[in-house]
């Protein structure tokens, strides 16, 4: 089972709200967030302590226009709803791992 949250705009204002939470903004069309998946799976599988969540860019615009993605994959990292760190395409497994330290 993934540990991984799909969240539409409300889950993840929620979400955010008092929780470090890795957000990964992506859409199924896209090659290199596919190519990310199974890093921000592995990423939620070792990191309990964080939520990691992804939201897809066509389904949660006005979300994606609010965090000013304009390419995808576009990583977030967010603590009690500020953004600390952010990264924008793929990225190896490590660069996930220093993100949230």
């Amino acid at each position: 089972m993934s540990n991984v949250l799909h969240v539409n705009e409300q889950e993840f204002d929620e979400l955010i709200k008092n929780n470090t939470v890795f957000v990964d903004f992506y859409a199924d069309w896209c090659g290199p967030c596919k190519m990310l998946g199974p890093s921000v799976e592995k990423l939620a599988d070792a990191h309990h302590e964080i939520k990691v969540c992804k939201v897809n860019t066509d389904q949660e615009m006005q979300l994606a226009l609010r965090y000013g993605v304009q390419s995808i994959p576009a990583l977030f990292v967010i603590k009690n709803g500020e953004v600390v760190k952010q990264n924008l395409g793929f990225v190896p497994y490590e660069v996930l791992e220093s993100m949230i330290q």
